[in-house]
């Protein structure tokens, strides 16, 4: 009878101890950002489209953003897309406009300066027309000002954002050519234009927002280590690495034996730059196929996992997930675009299982006591990361159908 009370006590305290692990992983997923940029929106609102929550009740965009489970919002800034000809869409005025929905939501923000009329990315980093026929001085003064307008305007409003990203998908350079990376030469020297234009947003957002986290952002995970080594050694300036990973359904149903997994590979690379810079990288741009929620839920599980198992991975924002597949903004006609194809939402405005990883990858945990069975077979550690059989074996407590459970084994 002694020794089973002995062992009662001990499967007691080993509960209760569960119970303060639960609410200490409550705090790391909040830390956690779980975001999306829907930059659209307000032109989506404006074309007469409406969203609604999983109910089908009309409702919000930022209170359903909120209700599917993001802590972040993540807004573009382009300097005059009026002149450029795309419309009064994610300039300064507007991008205010939706700060100012997300804040009142309690979301965080993160602005994504792309120091350009348009879109950027690898291959086109195209200069404001406001500023074409500048010297590189003038251009990079003007550049801090632009920083500088926008976030004092947001401060102004009572809106702080907690990241700001100096550039978009900058593996080149930004505001070309004046900040482009010159690939003739080698070192730092090929980094000189481009460290000026980046250093000169650092050092506005530190001006206006000094407790901003300053965001150096490019394209796919596998350049993050040569890239920021290289950036750093030239003076490149940063607080955290931003990075955009989009696995397709290819490389997802490749085999993880012959490391080809797509977020395998993604989480290997994370690791390596948390490890070389010492900083936070955070996923700023990831989507799936919007013809696809089931897997493209399975995908985002599958990442979510990954990367919130990564000490010092910042969060995961999903790209434009408003979006299903048809909508399309009404200057992608003139330029013959199709529509952007990795939304998560239909098209009568409700969000698809794509983006159930994005309520939570703890809730299975945090409801565990007295929670009702979800006939959920996956095994979860106390961080709500999933187990796998050889894994499981090295957690005495594990957490199924929200329930805890103890292995003896």
């Amino acid at each position: 009878m002694k020794k089973m009370n002995n062992w009662v006590l001990a499967a007691v305290l080993m509960f209760c101890g569960a119970q303060e692990v639960l609410a200490q992983s409550d705090a790391e997923a909040q830390a956690f950002a779980r975001g999306a940029d829907i930059s659209w929106c307000t032109e989506m609102e404006a074309a007469g489209r409406k969203f609604r929550n999983a109910s089908g009740t009309e409702t919000d965009i930022f209170v359903l953003m909120k209700e599917i489970g993001m802590t972040a919002i993540r807004l573009r800034v382009w300097v005059n897309p009026v002149k450029f000809g795309y419309g009064a869409w994610s300039d300064m005025a507007d991008v205010i406009a939706k700060a100012k929905r997300a804040h009142e939501q309690g979301l965080d923000l993160m602005i994504d300066f792309h120091y350009s009329d348009f879109f950027t990315d690898p291959g086109t980093q195209t200069t404001p027309m406001d500023w074409v026929g500048m010297t590189s001085a003038e251009v990079k003064s003007l550049l801090a000002a632009h920083t500088k307008e926008v976030l004092q305007a947001l401060k102004d409003e009572g809106v702080e954002p907690k990241w700001v990203q100096v550039g978009n998908e900058t593996n080149n350079g930004m505001v070309w050519d004046f900040g482009k990376i010159d690939w003739s030469k080698s070192g730092s020297a090929r980094y000189a234009d481009y460290v000026a234009m980046s250093n000169a947003g650092y050092a506005a957002v530190k001006e206006v927002q000094p407790h901003a986290i300053v965001i150096v952002h490019i394209a796919e995970t596998k350049n993050a280590s040569w890239f920021f080594k290289e950036f750093r050694a030239a003076g490149g300036k940063f607080d955290m690495i931003g990075l955009s990973h989009y696995p397709t359904e290819e490389e997802w149903n490749s085999s993880a034996s012959t490391a080809t997994y797509s977020n395998i590979l993604a989480a290997n690379h994370v690791k390596t730059a948390i490890s070389l810079f010492g900083v936070p990288v955070m996923i700023c741009e990831t989507g799936f196929n919007v013809s696809k929620p089931a897997l493209g839920s399975q995908v985002m599980k599958d990442l979510f996992d990954r990367m919130q198992a990564i000490p010092k991975c910042a969060g995961i924002f999903y790209w434009e997930p408003e979006t299903d597949g048809q909508w399309k903004p009404s200057y992608y006609t003139k330029l013959k675009w199709g529509a952007y194809s990795k939304g998560a939402f239909t098209t009568i405005g409700k969000p698809k299982a794509t983006l159930d990883a994005f309520g939570g990858s703890t809730a299975d945990v945090r409801s565990a006591v007295g929670g009702q069975s979800t006939l959920n077979p996956t095994r979860y550690d106390l961080r709500g990361i999933s187990l796998n059989a050889s894994t499981l074996q090295r957690h005495g407590l594990y957490v199924q159908d929200k329930r805890v459970h103890f292995d003896k084994r």
